[in-house]
């Protein structure tokens, strides 16, 4: 098992830390303290922008459903007649300057999670200087700017920060990295106008959400068919997202028996990786989809979710961008 697995795993309760991570996690907090504290004095300044800015992240590793809220809210903002953009790093990609994505953005140049944003029409930016990316969204005319995994960004001055809740896995043993999953310390919850609790059971202050989705598209032509037709099913599945196991497990729960193999967060698929010797249904996330349009075969699909969200939490962050509006 490689290091980062065995770590992942003592994370969360299956293992123990070994013990010279230990040092190393207390310098990474001290670390990140001092630069928070930088920050927050000034020393190290944070770029403000002239719309809104809505900042969506976590405060640990691993997937927690941070794309799926970020469609979710720019699709809510266009529905009351804003004109929403995301910024984001790019990871995955080989774009560094900053970039305001086209119609057909290419995922080996740009990262997957924003070819998936724009996909839905939104208008995206990339790069490593993400106040320049953002820049380029308000030239394109967007009036409000969200940052998606931006929490730990702080160059990106915000108005309204999110922070996105692994519902099944929690905080794991709520020690930093590398010794536990956290980026930052518990308390950093405090100073967040959100907390959004992906599945599991939410706690107090905590919004909930679910990610849903019930049908299955072709990676080929696009052609639908509801999930449940799979059912019974031996099927593969495969996932390079932050927790595999929550996409093998959702299908599982829809009848099927799943071969599940997972590659690392971002993986740049190739035809030989999907090389399987028969056919059987290949399933696999959005995220994943859009890297294997360009070889993709008849029998693979992508199993497209969405974020259900309660109405209220919607009404009240789009509020709090109205008061904010400048």
């Amino acid at each position: 098992m490689a290091l980062a697995d065995t770590l992942q795993a003592a994370w969360y309760g299956q293992g123990r830390v070994p013990w010279w991570v230990h040092p190393l996690a207390w310098l990474y907090g001290g670390i990140s303290a001092l630069r928070r504290r930088l920050y927050r004095l000034g020393v190290l300044p944070s770029q403000r922008l002239p719309v809104p800015v809505i900042v969506i992240g976590n405060i640990s590793v691993g997937g927690t459903g941070k794309t799926p809220l970020t469609i979710a809210i720019a699709e809510a903002l266009r529905r009351e007649g804003f004109r929403p953009g995301v910024v984001s790093r790019g990871y995955g990609g080989t774009q560094r300057d900053p970039l305001l994505l086209g119609a057909t953005p290419k995922p080996a140049h740009v990262g997957d999670e924003p070819c998936l944003i724009r996909s839905g029409g939104v208008d995206v930016a990339v790069g490593r200087d993400r106040p320049a990316a953002a820049r380029l969204l308000l030239d394109a005319g967007c009036d409000v700017v969200i940052a998606d995994d931006g929490l730990q960004h702080y160059r990106l001055a915000r108005d309204i920060e999110l922070c996105v809740i692994d519902g099944q896995r929690r905080f794991g043993n709520e020690r930093l990295l590398p010794a536990g999953p956290l980026r930052e310390p518990l308390s950093r919850l405090r100073s967040v106008d959100f907390r959004v609790c992906n599945g599991g059971e939410p706690a107090a202050g905590e919004i909930p959400m679910k990610l849903v989705g019930g049908v299955a598209r072709s990676i080929i032509d696009g052609r639908e068919q509801p999930l449940a037709a799979f059912a019974g099913q031996h099927v593969r599945a495969i996932a390079a997202i932050g927790n595999p196991k929550r996409f093998f497990d959702s299908l599982r729960a829809q009848g099927m028996q799943v071969d599940g193999l997972a590659f690392p967060d971002h993986h740049a698929y190739s035809a030989r990786d999907l090389d399987f010797p028969d056919l059987r249904p290949v399933l696999m996330t959005a995220k994943d989809a859009v890297k294997c349009v360009g070889f993709a075969q008849p029998h693979w699909w992508s199993v497209p979710v969405q974020a259900d969200l309660p109405a209220a939490f919607l009404e009240a962050l789009i509020e709090r961008v109205r008061a904010v509006r400048r």
